[in-house]
């Protein structure tokens, strides 16, 4: 259970991370990807995308 916490938070940092060049190509303006200002701050909470990136990122993983 450990090793799934793990693998979500790195998931989740990666995105976030990526999310300026993934923004570009589409990615965060999916519905149920939502972003809102708190403390003068804009937060990004890409829900959809990342089911979309983890579902791709299984696919990949089940061909090799």
């Amino acid at each position: 259970m450990l090793r799934w916490f793990i693998v979500v938070f790195l998931a989740l940092m990666c995105i976030s991370w990526l999310s300026p060049l993934l923004r570009r190509i589409g990615f965060g303006r999916l519905p149920g990807d939502f972003r809102f200002r708190l403390g003068g701050r804009d937060w990004d909470v890409p829900l959809a995308s990342t089911l979309l990136l983890s579902f791709v990122a299984s696919l990949i993983a089940k061909w090799i």
